[in-house]
C-alpha cells in the first residue's frame, strides 16, 4: 500500500537533497524531522485502523506540513520555475499521482532509499536508545530510520554514511 504522505515525503527528501546540493545550509531539525517522519509513516501503516497508529498519522501530517514549508522557503530563492516545479510534485503527491517507484518492500534490501541518497543497514546484536543514534545522524547530517529494534536503515550522502557508519562500530560489540 502506498499513501501520498509516502510520495509527499520522498519529494521532499529529493528537495532537500538538491538544496543542500546548491549550497544551502538547512537546519538539522529538518534532517531530524525527516527521518522520523518515515519511522511514522511506516509505523501507521502497521495497523491504519488502530486509533494510536491514526494518531502518528495526524502527528506526522503535521510535522510534514512544516518541513514542506521549510524546504519550500528555500526553494523561493532559487526562482519561480524552481519552485513551481516542487509546488506541481506535491500537488500530484496530494492527488495520489505516483511521482517516484516505490521499492518493492519484501526485500532484504533497502527499500525506499530517498533519491540521490546513498544508504546502509545496521544490525546490532541488542537494541540501542533512539537518541544515541539520532546523536550520530544529526551530527552527520543523516537520515535514519528504525526498521525493529536491532535494524537502522541509515540515508544520506556516502561519505557522510560511511563516517556514520564508523560511529556506529562501537555498538556492534555492545
Amino acid at each position: 500500500m502506498t499513501l501520498p504522505v509516502e510520495q509527499t515525503w520522498l519529494i521532499l527528501v529529493d528537495l532537500l537533497t538538491d538544496l543542500k546540493k546548491k549550497g544551502i545550509n538547512i537546519p538539522s531539525s529538518v534532517n531530524k524531522n525527516i527521518s522520523l517522519l518515515k519511522t511514522s509513516i511506516n509505523f501507521y501503516k502497521r495497523d491504519t485502523t488502530h486509533p494510536d497508529m491514526i494518531k502518528e498519522y495526524e502527528r506526522a501530517n503535521l510535522v510534514l506540513t512544516q518541513v514542506q514549508d521549510q524546504l519550500l522557503s528555500y526553494a523561493e530563492d532559487f526562482g519561480e520555475d524552481y519552485y513551481k516545479n516542487w509546488i506541481d510534485k506535491l500537488k500530484k503527491a496530494n492527488l495520489g499521482e505516483e511521482i517516484y517507484k516505490e521499492a518493492d518492500s519484501h526485500s532484504k534490501f533497502i527499500s525506499n532509499a530517498p533519491p540521490g541518497f546513498s544508504s546502509a543497514k545496521v544490525h546490532l546484536k541488542k537494541p540501542i536508545a533512539e537518541d544515541r543514534v539520532q546523536e550520530i545522524a544529526e551530527y552527520n547530517n543523516l537520515i535514519i530510520e528504525f526498521e525493529d529494534d536491532t535494524t537502522v536503515a541509515i540515508y544520506g550522502d556516502s561519505d557522510n554514511v560511511k563516517i556514520g557508519l564508523k560511529e556506529f562500530a562501537p555498538f556492534f560489540n555492545e
